[in-house]
């Protein structure tokens, strides 16, 4: 048997393939975004507040301003991811037509994340959120789903885009 024939052999060839999206297709939400989005702001008002105790053990601020700097990088870096992924994979021709600011609107929020990364500045936080909700309504309009913005019922208790269901 020659090893062109061998019956495995046919099994173990690989294969061109191609796919028009990720996986798994057609779910795509942005809540994930204003999640990492609130998570930024509310990482920043802990920060903010440990540095002002007074009293305070010095390890034990260190600690806790170390945890949120690395939490801050990540929820930051999450809002980045999945913009990019809605802005990327589902934001196509159509979409394009009826909104496009989209990309202005991506790039600001990857600027934005960004400044977050490296700051400490509160309004920095509170713009993310403000263009992560711009991208969330026109997402949702693309869905043809009607959003309201409703403050969010934990901290930092801000006004977020909620589909109506």
């Amino acid at each position: 048997m020659t090893q062109k024939s061998h019956p495995m052999r046919a099994r173990l060839t690989p294969q061109t393939a191609s796919a028009h999206c990720d996986i798994p297709c057609a779910i795509y939400d942005p809540s994930e975004a204003i999640i990492g989005a609130l998570s930024v702001l509310r990482i920043m008002d802990i920060m903010i507040e440990t540095a002002a105790k007074e009293g305070a053990e010095a390890l034990a601020k260190a600690n806790t301003i170390g945890r949120c700097v690395l939490r801050k990088e990540q929820e930051a870096e999450r809002v980045k991811h999945e913009i990019r992924i809605i802005w990327g994979d589902y934001f196509k021709g159509g979409h394009l037509e009826t909104h496009p600011h989209i990309h202005g609107v991506a790039h600001a929020i990857m600027v934005k994340a960004s400044a977050c990364k490296q700051e400490v500045n509160r309004q920095d936080a509170l713009d993310l959120l403000e263009l992560v909700n711009q991208f969330a309504e026109a997402f949702w309009q693309t869905k043809n789903v009607a959003s309201e913005r409703k403050v969010c019922p934990y901290p930092p208790a801000e006004a977020v885009v909620y589909p109506i269901l």
